[in-house]
């Protein structure tokens, strides 16, 4: 009895946690007004807030920025996101991240990633897949914070970086996930 007690009590917080977060982040249809400001806005809040991200913008061939994705779930777990390509600071396509994940986790949160595409055979692996799979294609980099302080512009030799950031809600523990970025046409 005191266990399905906690379970219930468990999937509840985990319920109340996931419809906080959807109602404060605001969501957009593939073109909607807002998302390639909101795009700028978190890349700009980046690079105020880890200085290595702006030097990896200053040699990137393009940069995919997804503001606002929300992940949520209990055992099995989703997440989705939109957003923007910049090439030299012109918005070159919209896109949208799907990712699902199965194992012991729960809970709800939102984030933001930013991927630099430091090569043009990443850029070409983007635009000429039919959806670009996370950890598949050229080579991935994820920063945590702090983790640059030693890179330097020599340094620099994989595909792609990305860096995540604006973490909201709580969401833990472990899983087997899959991601998937598409072109919104």
């Amino acid at each position: 009895m005191r266990r399905s007690v906690r379970i219930f009590v468990l999937i509840l917080a985990l319920v109340a946690t996931t419809v906080t977060l959807l109602k404060a982040v605001p969501t957009f249809g593939a073109y909607g007004a807002g998302i390639d400001e909101d795009a700028e806005a978190a890349l700009k809040k980046l690079y105020a807030s880890e200085p290595v991200a702006k030097m990896f913008a200053e040699n990137a061939k393009a940069i995919l920025v997804f503001p606002n994705i929300i992940k949520g779930g209990f055992l099995i777990a989703a997440q989705y996101g939109e957003g923007v390509l910049f090439e030299k600071g012109q918005v070159m396509g919209h896109y949208n991240t799907v990712a699902g994940s199965f194992g012991f986790q729960a809970g709800g949160q939102a984030f933001g990633y930013a991927m630099f595409l430091m090569t043009d055979k990443a850029v070409q692996y983007l635009n000429n897949t039919a959806g670009f799979e996370v950890g598949v294609g050229p080579s991935l980099v994820v920063f945590k914070k702090g983790m640059g302080k030693n890179l330097t512009t020599s340094t620099i030799k994989d595909d792609i970086y990305a860096f995540i950031f604006n973490q909201r809600g709580l969401m833990g523990g472990a899983g087997i996930q899959g991601s998937k970025i598409t072109k919104i046409r």
